[in-house]
């Protein structure tokens, strides 16, 4: 009951939160508060190193997303809200801050990291109250504050770990765990506040809140020139604002809006003869806004949604650019450069590499610091996956992709319409157009090979951890390039022996891409083609990334000799992107049915496909996992 009347005081006042999380959404709704939902833009790329605390990391991050709301409803809206709330949510331990994990491995780290210890939730908030002044200018009054949790993780297995972080819940939680859901397993104890683990501390927000509007009267003297809420204008009593209120960055669904929008009145604030009148005044203006504000959004979303399609280009461009150029491996041996900096070692101008390096800042590529000097660093996924000389480098692929996927399309039309692109869009003649492209005999087959070794790099965890495979002694990886697949699967299961099979030109480059310190004694090289040679005996055999590349009939061929030589109980591994039934998800799978359209006629398929196609050439018990990554895993047996 003590809360009510600090809730109730925000009736009436236009109040915004500047964050899409659910979970805040609901911790303030469920306590009556009304507000809208505009997520905000800002990029969280604040360089963590020039903070001394990690909350105070949290805080300014809360601050600028919540500035960045006011202002551009202020402007661009022209809808100047009295209240923006921000927020930040982060874990530390031992003063390092976790954020969201980028895939598996990296949740698996920090959970580990977690593991049977104690560490820090910090939720930054930022109240921004907000008046519009001296012609028009917005100004700002802010309050904010940080509150900090205890968690400690039970000691947890291997195992565990493992089977929580397949399903999915940490990759977009901070320190990658939601404690309101799966992720409370793994606590052993909170000491604080738990809806700060949630995501808002909701006890110090309400009493922030009571000290906002009342102050001790000494403070109310001392500080006569802050904006008071109780004195700002009022949108929600013009009614010119009645039809007008559209909010573009998120669609509330009708029970949401109304859940968010009610507000809770102590019956002391309101009159007993004026409670009916008020409540169907209310309600009346309530309906009217919110079908207007719900088409808007509406309308607004779709707008941002396109625009999003037509200029994804471009934001490909810039990702293919900075690794051609190599700013990322530039980057990494620095901590942090200007933009005249970099644009010196690249022989560039200051001006086209400054609005580069931003580009890549918005993408959260890199980090821009605040202030006058304004330094680039990598981000952590750019250290991890687009500098050269990391394990988990992904900038062959990136480079293959602008070297070679790019220009074909480009030529996507004409693909539709039956037209065979590959060799169109390396400049081949008009006459060459429908010859089929080897790119294994060409001079591009390096950058090939190391666009595959870097899928194979990422991807190889997550398929040697699909399926227990430990009944199998021998395997033979078919296609299996530089061997990065095999030599996890010999590092996951210590008793089994491992062939890598492919044609000697590919072999040819191995040695190119052998890990250091890598034991060779249980895997072998051997040449062979798997369309005509025979295959090495094996109790299992894997073929990634190879059936979607080739057209029915060499599908059917590669099958068929694999079904010969297998024997009844022989295992058979796929590492494939898996269409859903529909074939409209995964987009990135679908996006790839149209890559092998203009390459070599290949296709994806939906999981039901695989199936059928298995069965075909007698093998059963087909198993399926999505594993979010470029890769899913089939396991399927012969019978």
């Amino acid at each position: 009951m003590v809360l009510n009347p600090v809730i109730s005081k925000l009736a009436g006042k236009r109040v915004v939160l500047a964050s899409a999380s659910p979970r805040r959404r609901e911790i303030l709704s469920n306590v009556g508060l009304r507000f809208e939902v505009v997520p905000s833009w800002f990029k969280e790329t604040l360089d963590k190193s020039f903070f001394k605390m990690p909350y105070d990391y949290a805080k300014e991050t809360a601050k600028e997303k919540a500035l960045e709301v006011a202002r551009r409803m202020h402007l661009k809206h022209l809808k100047t809200p009295d209240i923006v709330i921000g927020a930040d949510t982060i874990v530390s331990i031992d003063d390092d801050i976790l954020e969201k994990p980028v895939d598996k491995q990296a949740a698996y780290n920090m959970l580990s990291r977690l593991n049977n210890k104690e560490h820090s939730v910090f939720t930054g908030v930022a109240v921004v109250q907000c008046s519009c002044k001296n012609g028009g200018q917005l100004e700002t009054n802010i309050v904010g504050f940080y509150e900090e949790t205890k968690v400690k993780f039970s000691d947890l297995s291997e195992e565990l770990l493992w089977e929580y972080i397949h399903s999915g819940e940490p990759m977009d939680k901070a320190g990658g765990y939601g404690i309101q859901a799966l992720g409370g397993m793994l606590v052993e104890y909170v000491h604080g506040d738990f809806l700060n683990v949630v995501g808002f501390p909701l006890n110090q927000f309400c009493k922030r809140l009571a000290e906002i509007y009342n102050p001790p009267v000494s403070q109310c003297t001392a500080n006569s020139s802050t904006p008071s809420l109780e004195g700002l204008s009022d949108p929600w009593d013009d009614p010119t604002n009645h039809m007008e209120n559209g909010i573009a960055e998120e669609e509330l669904k009708s029970n949401q809006t109304a859940a968010s929008n009610e507000v809770l009145c102590s019956p002391s604030s309101i009159k007993p003869n004026s409670v009916s009148a008020a409540r169907e005044s209310s309600e009346m203006h309530h309906h009217s806004l919110s079908s207007a504000s719900t088409t808007s959004e509406v309308n607004a979303e779709w707008l941002h949604k396109i625009a999003d399609l037509a200029d994804g280009f471009k934001a490909s461009k810039v990702l293919f650019t900075a690794s051609k150029l190599k700013v990322f491996d530039i980057l990494s041996t620095h901590n942090g450069l200007n933009a005249s900096e970099v644009a010196q070692t690249l022989e560039a101008t200051v001006t086209g590499t400054e609005r580069l390096l931003d580009a890549c800042a918005s993408l959260n590529l890199l980090e821009k610091s605040p202030g006058t000097s304004h330094l680039y660093k990598n981000t952590k996924l750019a250290n991890t996956y687009l500098k050269s000389a990391s394990e988990n480098s992904i900038r062959d692929y990136i480079t293959y992709n602008n070297d070679h996927i790019w220009p074909l399309f480009t030529h996507l039309d004409s693909a539709v319409k039956g037209a065979y692109q590959y060799p169109s869009a390396c400049g081949k003649k008009p006459e060459d157009l429908f010859q089929v492209f080897d790119p294994l005999n060409s001079e591009e087959m390096l950058p090939l090979i190391s666009a595959i070794n870097c899928i194979s790099k990422v991807t190889r965890n997550d398929i040697v951890t699909a399926f227990d495979l430990s009944s199998f002694k021998t395997a033979c990886d078919l296609g299996g390039c530089t061997g990065a697949l095999a030599y996890e699967m010999a590092n996951a299961y210590q008793d089994m022996t491992l062939t890598v099979f492919d044609l000697p030109q590919v072999l040819a480059k191995v040695k190119y891409f052998q890990p250091q310190g890598q034991n060779l004694s249980r895997i072998s090289f051997r040449e062979g083609d798997f369309f005509r040679d025979v295959l090495p005996e094996a109790e299992l055999y894997i073929l990634s990334n190879i059936l979607h590349f080739w057209k029915e009939d060499k599908v059917n061929l590669i099958l068929s000799r694999l079904s010969q030589s297998c024997k009844p109980g022989c295992g058979l591994l796929l590492a494939e992107l898996v269409l859903y039934d529909r074939k409209t998800k995964p987009s990135r799978a679908v996006l790839q049915s149209l890559n092998m359209l203009m390459e070599n006629e290949g296709k994806e398929r939906s999981g039901s496909e695989y199936r059928k196609l298995l069965h075909k050439h007698g093998f059963t018990n087909v198993e399926i996992k999505h594993t979010g990554n470029f890769l899913d895993a089939i396991l399927c047996i012969k019978q």
